[in-house]
């Protein structure tokens, strides 16, 4: 299977409390989609790992113990280099003034909860290709 991802984007930060989300993200966007991903099980995690893994997309869940997906997103974007970085929201809460917030946070979009793990890379690539376009 060929790589879907767009050629503007190769690594990809995945933020997710469920470890059983994150290993069916990381086969997603690593085995079907060829990006290179960082795993955080936590907006503190990211705040630490994005300098040294230079994200050009991170994906974020909106629901975290902790630090939760808009809280994290604001803290990113306070770090050198993160403020133009695209963000997508993966959430279960799909209600229109939700994803409104979430967009006036900056996101790209959000993709809905469950995923589909055959399709993820294509859904953000599209979004990706949408936002440039």
């Amino acid at each position: 299977m060929t790589a879907v991802n767009s050629p503007s984007i190769s690594r990809v930060m995945y933020v997710e409390d469920d470890p059983d989300i994150r290993a069916i993200a990381e086969i997603a966007l690593q085995d079907v989609g060829g990006f290179e991903i960082a795993l955080c099980e936590s907006g503190a995690v990211a705040v630490e790992t994005a300098p040294g893994f230079d994200p050009e997309l991170i994906l974020l869940d909106v629901m975290m113990p902790g630090m939760d997906g808009p809280t994290t997103l604001k803290a990113l974007r306070e770090l050198d280099g993160m403020a133009d970085v695209p963000v997508i929201f993966m959430t279960a809460r799909l209600q229109k003034s939700e994803i409104r917030e979430y967009q006036e946070l900056g996101a790209l979009g959000v993709i809905p909860k469950p995923f589909d793990p055959m399709t993820l890379s294509e859904q953000i690539a599209e979004m990706v290709q949408g936002a440039q376009g």
